[in-house]
């Protein structure tokens, strides 16, 4: 039987991984007590994060390890950091947590529901899986798709080629408009964007209706800008626009019924 699947992005959608807090800042102090200076490393491998990705190299863009060995070696710092292995030292409470209680009971509820679920992320799998485990979300998936699995990063469709192959897309859950939103509108499947931070006046509105209100689209222009300064968003681009906006994934069941 084809499977139904229900795709999820993972940080700042359903978790808060370990990265901006703690791996990148502990990055920061190897680097500085070796060169005995300041220097904001951060900056560095996020520069070179936004080259590669501007240049579609979508799977090394996401490879932390990569890139931080490049930047020792522009350094010229002997100097072993291993960031899948803070990644593992960092995922523990309070420092990694789910970023909503109901994220899995609603997953449970739509896996008794008869749909297979699969996160889409660009994160590696070896710096994903270790904060799923340890948040208790590897056991509420079918399937982990990363970058270097599938061999692209979003918005690239084909990351979303092995589900293809065992059934149909029914939705893509994310919170980003560039990534999220643009991959699911372009396979024309469901793009659920959860926005936490939902306005009051919004939220009795129904999740479809949502998006093409003035004061979402105000949002998104803002919120397009920052996540891409290259993409125009005025006039709103249609290919950017979610079908649905959620601010709590229980809303989510209610649109798939």
């Amino acid at each position: 039987m084809m499977k139904r699947w229900i795709t999820f992005d993972l940080d700042g959608t359903l978790m808060q991984n370990p990265f901006g807090k703690w791996v990148f800042p502990e990055v920061k102090q190897l680097i500085e007590q070796q060169l005995n200076t300041t220097y904001n490393s951060t900056e560095s491998l996020v520069r070179e994060h936004e080259l590669r990705m501007s240049q579609n190299r979508s799977v090394e863009a996401y490879d932390w390890d990569d890139m931080l060995r490049q930047l020792l070696k522009e350094l010229q710092l002997e100097l072993e950091i291993d960031i899948e292995q803070l990644v593992i030292k960092h995922s523990v409470a309070p420092k990694i947590y789910l970023l909503e209680e109901t994220i899995i009971p609603t997953l449970k509820s739509l896996k008794q529901q008869g749909y297979s679920l699969a996160t889409v992320t660009n994160g590696f799998y070896k710096y994903q899986f270790p904060v799923m485990k340890a948040l208790g979300l590897s056991e509420c998936f079918d399937e982990i798709i990363t970058p270097e699995i599938a061999g692209c990063g979003k918005p690239n469709e084909g990351i979303f080629r092995a589900l293809l192959e065992s059934g149909t897309i029914v939705a893509h859950v994310g919170d980003r408009l560039d990534h999220d939103v643009f991959l699911a509108n372009h396979k024309n499947v469901y793009s659920i964007l959860i926005y936490h931070n939902l306005p009051d006046c919004l939220r009795p509105l129904a999740p479809h209706e949502r998006p093409r209100t003035e004061s979402f689209l105000q949002i998104s222009e803002e919120k397009l800008k920052k996540e891409s300064a290259y993409l125009s968003s005025t006039p709103f681009p249609e290919s950017y626009t979610p079908s649905h906006v959620i601010y709590t994934l229980a809303e989510l069941p209610s649109i798939l019924r």
